[in-house]
């Protein structure tokens, strides 16, 4: 999937979409108005085999808002040692916004699930993304005893590494238990604003936030040059997504100069 989006007489227009295989977008939606963009990225087959590839590119030219997200969790199948990549590039234009925020992707015992993400910042555009990923079918019980989980995400400005997050994990490692890795923990979820420098007074709003009913869950934030990040730990997607939609709800207006609009198919 390659999609582009430019500006035309103020409003932000998907200019080109092109796709091979069942990757697919609906409309162009505007329920802010035409200066934002929003995208729902559908996946008909609902989950991803063993040997799958999947390939998402979208580029935002100069000035662009667009928040991409999908209309549910994606499932990664149990492949017997096939693996399965995701790629995604993003390229962001000077001045432009880009929001990245799937829902959260279900890692089956058993699968082999490479992830990789790459944001390409100009000038001074400005990037807010979040991955909320579940090791295991946590409702039926299931952990995540065989396969692995790769993920790796980088941030770059103008050719320059300004972040990078890199992880791998089997099935039944000692990492999964361990008080030193995810602790027992099934879900794991990392938030990443970047582009512009927070102020004290923005960062200790975002540490007011919590986890509602969130028990062992953890959480955090860490401030670096350019960068927020965010992270969490704990039991529930549904808990990680919703404490990442309050952070969003306070870095939206900082990043992109309006109030949060959540996308309607997320309450569907």
């Amino acid at each position: 999937m390659h999609l582009e989006y430019a500006l035309r007489a103020g409003r932000t227009t998907l200019v080109r979409r092109r796709h091979s295989g069942p990757l697919q977008v609906q409309k162009p939606l505007y329920p802010e108005g035409p200066g934002t963009c929003q995208t729902i990225l559908l996946h008909p087959p609902g989950g991803v085999a063993g040997a799958d590839r999947l390939e998402i590119e979208a580029g935002l030219s100069a000035g662009c808002h667009t928040l991409i997200t999908t209309p549910g969790a994606a499932k990664w199948y149990r492949s017997g040692g096939r693996p399965a990549r995701q790629s995604v590039q993003l390229t962001i234009g000077d001045g432009a916004l880009l929001e990245w925020l799937p829902q959260e992707t279900i890692i089956f015992d058993g699968a082999h699930a490479e992830l990789l993400t790459r944001v390409h910042l100009s000038g001074t555009a400005s990037f807010l993304g979040w991955e909320i990923t579940c090791l295991g079918r946590t409702a039926s019980g299931e952990r995540f005893t065989e396969g692995l989980w790769r993920q790796t995400t980088e941030i770059h400005r103008d050719g320059a590494l300004l972040w990078g997050d890199y992880g791998r994990l089997e099935g039944g490692d000692q990492l999964l238990a361990s008080p030193i890795g995810l602790a027992g923990h099934p879900v794991t979820a990392t938030l990443v604003a970047a582009g512009r420098e927070a102020s004290e007074e923005l960062l200790a709003a975002c540490r007011r936030v919590g986890v509602v009913d969130g028990g062992a869950d953890r959480f955090g934030i860490t401030l670096f040059p350019e960068l927020l990040v965010a992270r969490y730990l704990g039991d529930s997607s549904e808990r990680a997504r919703s404490y990442f939609t309050a952070l969003w709800r306070l870095l939206r207006p900082w990043l992109g100069g309006n109030d949060a609009c959540p996308p309607r198919i997320w309450n569907t």
